[in-house]
C-alpha cells in the first residue's frame, strides 16, 4: 500500500527505512523523500513509526541533560585563560 502518493513510498519502504534506523518522519524524509511535496501522508508515516524503540532515543537518554551538564562546567568570564 502507498503512503506517499507523491514519489511512490510504500507502507514496506518506510518500515525498512525505520528498521535501518530512521526513527523521525523528517529521517524518512532524508532517506527516501516521502513527506516532501505536499505533506499529505506525515501523519501515515508518524503512525508507522509509532512509539516504539528507536536505537537513537535510547541512547538520548543514557545522556545526562545538556542543562545539566552545562551546569556543572566551570564558569569563564572574559579575560580568564582559557
Amino acid at each position: 500500500m502507498f503512503v506517499c502518493s507523491c514519489f511512490g513510498v510504500t507502507e514496506q519502504q518506510v518500515k525498512q527505512h525505520a528498521a535501518d534506523g530512521a526513527c523521525t518522519p523528517r529521517q524518512i524524509a532524508s532517506a527516501c523523500k516521502a513527506g516532501t511535496d505536499c505533506g499529505g501522508c506525515v501523519r501515515r508515516i508518524q503512525a508507522l513509526l509509532g512509539r516504539g524503540a528507536c536505537p537513537r532515543r535510547e541512547q538520548i537518554a543514557e545522556r545526562p541533560p545538556v542543562l545539566v551538564a552545562a551546569a556543572e562546567a566551570p564558569v569563564r568570564r572574559l579575560g580568564d585563560a582559557a
